[in-house]
Parts: structure tokens; C-alpha cells; sequence
């Protein structure tokens, strides 16, 4: 019989509505009876206690939030009631025990990857196009268009069908509601090039304005993604006269990697004949790159070479209870394999700070973690805002009422294990285990931080749907609920709503989903953002973002 609630921690004095429920409603968990004052829409909760105002409400074993009134137990949680509260943190010394998961099922395991010449192993072979500067981003999509549209990595053919039909009825004078997208009839175009999974593009509004410091962390951001180990090979177009300048590429790149060896083409607008010139120039010597980077081939690898990073967008109430822990197993299996984990998103860690600060093993790590925290936190009360204002309003209308809530199950997803180190904005991961990596909580400028970084597949966890990717990383949505999977299905490829009806557990749904990442790997399994072409990035200045 399916529940109706759930306690998450024994420590919580607030109780999760797995179904909606209703005023007067009376319903048991664990032997406990509560009778509810108000109607509970499910992933909302309700206080199991009376309380008073000014008292602490746990959740996740954590402080969430004070009462804001005094309350009775029954009472519907909601943003007049509660708000945000965290515990303070320092460095304190500590031992933390943790016991790997059993990963006998995993243990000889291997996917199909493309083998770098630095030892690294990517999921994809992509060709990766460079501005310096967002002068260039037009000549990009002159330069995405004739690639994609010849080569066979467009998306669009049904919906140029589908205008095509629309155009020729209206010009013969048919009506238009019998023309709908289903008929549209495509012919999807050959791939010449087997060994090349996509030509992907970094339009981007920096390089130039702004303040020079922005440019640096660009340059910086550019060169992390053209020694990516899902990059076969880089063309740069530049202008000329824009801040980020060429050689400091250049000399980003080689800091990076000295051993880079990929191949590079540059193209300067303002040394160049004409456009015309540059553009032809710059796609000529990229098909000769495609010819040379479509002999790579997928070949074994040993699981220890996965990197995957871990995010959740458009959250809901039951992210960080089905979908969230499901992925946390998944990443502590991958720990126990010897690969690398990415968790970052530094203001939805606000609230489970000291839980993360006792579980680094490098006191030196957990202080810069602390100061990252800390300076990223002072810099957007200084604005006026901070922490406590990260919740959006579709979190908070799906029961994420504060951002601790949010956090403490968003912190899920990192699983269980030690925190090996500690990485600021574009740092790559170099030791195996559970990385930190400092991001704003916006999916893109996250999921972009996470693939500088050098994750080869993201799990982005999501309960309200976000249709997003990543253009060298690809991205593998995991939904929180079956509502959710059935609706937007065509951008899910995970559903972990089986958890929420009880009829699987966290560890099975985490090694299904480690099951189909290695699936993803090896290029079994395409996710719905890469056949979508959903490419998202957008470069962090360092300003506030949440």
C-alpha cells in the first residue's frame, strides 16, 4: 500500500505529503496519528508538532527555517509561516567514517569512450567553434547553420517541413488548422563523419565591455572547454580589437594543458579579406579538422574514468526525495568505481554547510570551501539580497518554501561520500571522488561551471521540467514524478517516480541510473538534450547570481 506521508529524518518536526490531502483529513505514519487543519497539496508538508514562534523547524535532520507564528501540529507549511533559517558553520576537526556501497555488479564494467593522449576519456567526440568576443556570434550561426544543415547535425527538419506545409496552404488558399506538425514528412540527412558526434558552438556576450576581469575568467572558462576531453578539435574566431585577445587564450590554454595537442584553427576577422573570406576559410579548415578527428574511435574504458557532474533545476518537493537520492547512490557508486563526482551550485548548499565541512578530508579544502561560501554569501547581501532569496516561485509553489529545504535536498544528489576537494570557478577535478565546484544555482551557468570543470555527463535531476543541455557535456534529465515524465516526456530521460509510489528503492533506481549513464558513455544511448541540440551556456562574471 502506497504512503500517504513521509517523515524524511527522524529528527524532522515537519512531515512531506506524498498525495494531496485534505482539511479534516486524519492520516497515520509510524504509528501517529495527525489530523490536518488545512488542505496539504502533495510534495507540500505540514508541522507534526504544535510550536511556537521564533522555534526551529528541521527537515532533512537540518534547520530550516523559524516559525513565524505559533503553530499547530497539522498546519500547512507555507511561506506566511516560515522562514529561511541555517545553523552557523566552522572548521572543526572530525573523522568521517563512510562505507562504499557494494559495486560488485559494477566491477568489471567498462563503456565505450574516445582515449585522449593525456590518459582522460570522453563520452563524445565533438568539434568545438570559439568566439572570443560576441562580435563573431552572427558568424557562428552563418557558419552552424551551413555545417549542421550539409553534415547532418540539424534538429530542425520537421519544423521546416511543418512551415513549408503551412506556407504552400496558405499561398493555395487551404485552410490552415488541417496542417499539424505530425504530418510534417523529414528526411534525415547521412552523418559523413561516424566518428563525430556533433559541431558544437559557445555564442557567449563577453570577450569585450564589462571589466577586464570578466575577460580573464572567460578566457579561462573558453580554454577549459577547448582541452575538454569530449573535444576533438577547436576553430577560434576572434575579431581583433576585443579585450580577450587571442594570446591570452592562448597562454589560458597552454596553463591548462601544456601537452594540448588537439587541432586548433584561429580566424581574426580584422586581418581577414572579407567576412565572406573568413567564413568560407573557417569552414574549409574545419571539415579538414572533421576528417581528422572522425578517425578517433570508441574503445574500453574502466569506470574509474567517469566524471559526472550533478545538478537539479526546476526543483519540486519531491526532488530531494526520489530523484535527488536516487542520483546521490548512483554518485556513490561511481566513487566507490574510482571515478569523480561534480557537485556545485554553492547557494543551494546553504544550510548543510558544517555537514559538508566535516565530511573533507583536507582541513585546507574545507577552509577554502568556507571562504568561497562565505564571500559568494557577503557579495549578495551587499546587493540587497542572499541565500534566502534562491528559491524561485515555481520552487516555493511545489513546497520548497526556503532555501534551506531547497538546499538540503539538493545537496542529496553529492550521495554520501567524503568530499576529496574543493574547486573554484573553472578549476579542473584532478582526485578521484566527490568534488566541490564552485556555481551559482542557475542551471546553465552551473551546468557550464561543471563541464569547465571537466564532467563528461551531467545527471540534472528536475521535478518541474527544464529543457536544457550542455554543448559539450551531455545531459541526462532525471525526473522527480510520474506527472512530470508523462507531460514533458520528450525531455526526460530518467524516471525515478517509482520511488515516490514505493515500488523501487533508492538503490535500485541509483544503479539504473548508473546503468544508464555507462549506456550514455559509450554512445548507446543518445539523452533527449543532445538529440535536441539543447546547447546552453552562459559564462559566470562573478557577479551575483543565485
Amino acid at each position: 500500500m502506497q504512503l500517504k506521508v513521509l517523515k524524511v529524518n527522524q529528527k524532522d518536526n515537519v512531515i512531506v505529503a506524498l498525495q494531496d490531502l485534505f482539511k479534516g483529513e486524519e492520516v497515520l505514519y509510524n504509528g501517529n496519528a495527525y489530523t490536518l487543519l488545512d488542505d496539504v497539496k502533495a510534495k507540500h508538508k505540514f508541522y507534526a508538532t504544535d510550536l511556537k514562534k521564533g522555534d526551529e523547524v528541521i527537515m532533512y535532520g537540518v534547520l530550516v527555517g523559524k516559525a513565524q507564528q505559533d503553530l499547530k501540529c497539522g498546519t500547512w507549511m507555507n511561506t506566511e509561516n516560515l522562514k529561511h533559517a541555517a545553523e552557523p558553520y566552522v572548521f572543526r576537526p572530525s573523522h568521517y567514517d563512510w562505507k562504499a556501497p557494494d559495486v560488485s555488479k559494477f566491477i568489471d564494467r567498462t563503456f565505450n569512450g574516445y582515449h585522449r593522449t593525456d590518459g582522460r576519456v570522453g563520452t563524445a567526440n565533438y568539434w568545438l567553434f570559439i568566439p572570443t568576443v560576441f562580435c563573431e556570434n552572427r558568424n557562428l550561426d552563418v557558419i552552424r547553420e551551413a555545417m549542421h544543415n550539409e553534415l547532418g547535425y540539424a534538429v530542425t527538419e520537421k519544423y521546416k517541413s511543418y512551415t513549408h506545409q503551412l506556407l504552400k496552404a496558405y499561398q493555395e488558399g487551404e485552410t490552415l488548422e488541417n496542417i499539424n506538425l505530425s504530418a510534417a514528412t523529414t528526411v534525415a540527412k547521412d552523418r559523413p563523419f561516424k566518428n563525430v558526434d556533433g559541431i558544437k558552438f559557445l555564442n557567449h556576450q563577453g570577450g569585450c565591455g564589462g571589466i577586464r576581469q570578466d575577460a580573464a575568467v572567460l578566457s579561462k572558462l573558453l580554454a577549459a572547454y577547448a582541452d575538454h576531453p569530449n573535444v576533438g578539435g577547436v576553430t577560434v574566431l576572434s575579431l581583433g580589437c576585443q579585450n580577450l585577445q587571442v594570446q591570452d587564450f592562448l597562454a589560458d590554454l597552454k596553463a591548462h594543458n601544456p601537452s594540448f595537442d588537439k587541432p586548433l584553427n584561429i580566424f581574426e576577422q580584422q586581418q581577414s579579406q572579407s567576412e565572406e573570406q573568413l567564413i568560407a576559410d573557417a569552414i574549409k579548415k574545419t571539415f579538414d579538422g572533421l576528417v581528422e578527428i572522425n578517425k578517433h574511435e570508441r574503445k574500453p574504458a574502466s569506470l574509474d574514468k567517469l566524471v559526472i557532474g550533478v545538478k537539479c533545476g526546476g526543483s519540486d518537493g519531491f526532488s530531494g526525495i526520489s530523484a535527488n537520492p536516487s542520483v546521490g547512490y548512483c554518485s556513490d557508486l561511481v566513487v566507490g568505481l574510482g571515478g569523480k563526482i561534480l557537485l556545485a551550485e554553492f547557494p543551494e548548499l546553504c544550510g548543510v554547510e558544517q555537514e559538508i565541512i566535516d565530511r573533507t578530508v583536507d582541513e585546507t579544502a574545507a577552509h577554502k570551501f568556507i571562504h568561497l561560501m562565505k564571500t559568494y554569501s557577503d557579495s549578495a547581501l551587499r546587493v540587497g539580497s542572499g541565500f534566502h532569496m534562491n528559491p524561485s516561485p515555481g520552487n516555493i509553489k511545489d513546497g520548497l518554501i526556503t532555501d534551506a529545504i531547497k538546499s538540503a535536498g539538493a545537496a542529496k544528489k553529492g550521495g554520501s561520500a567524503p568530499v576529496v576537494d574543493v574547486l573554484d570557478y573553472t578549476e579542473p577535478a584532478t582526485k578521484p571522488g566527490l568534488n566541490l565546484v564552485c556555481t551559482p544555482g542557475n542551471d546553465v551557468e552551473a551546468t557550464t561551471g561543471k563541464a569547465a570543470s571537466g564532467a563528461t555527463l551531467i545527471l540534472f535531476t528536475t521535478g518541474l521540467g527544464t529543457p536544457t543541455g550542455n554543448p559539450v557535456c551531455p545531459t541526462i534529465k532525471v525526473s522527480s514524478n510520474n506527472a512530470l515524465t508523462k507531460r514533458m516526456g520528450d525531455i526526460i530521460d530518467i524516471n525515478t517516480g517509482s520511488v515516490i509510489d514505493g515500488v523501487k528503492t533508492i538503490e535500485e533506481m541509483g544503479e539504473a541510473i548508473l546503468d544508464y549513464c555507462i549506456k550514455a558513455a559509450s554512445g548507446e544511448i543518445i539523452p533527449k538534450a543532445v538529440q535536441l541540440n539543447q546547447d546552453d551556456f552562459i559564462p559566470w562574471k562573478r557577479g551575483v547570481s543565485l
